[in-house]
């Protein structure tokens, strides 16, 4: 992947993101989004866990 490609792919999941929280739309967005969301959210909570 190039490093505009994986900028942009984090910018769509943050948009997905953001448009979940707002609609609470988890549950109905493509399984691919979905994958891809809670991967992030792994990535966060291992940095997050790491650091304390």
């Amino acid at each position: 992947m190039r490093r505009k490609q994986i900028s942009s792919a984090r910018r769509n999941v943050k948009k997905a993101a953001k448009a979940a929280r707002a609609r609470r739309t988890i549950a109905h967005l493509p399984k691919r989004t979905r994958t891809a969301l809670s991967r992030q959210a792994a990535k966060v909570a291992r940095r997050k866990s790491a650091r304390s």
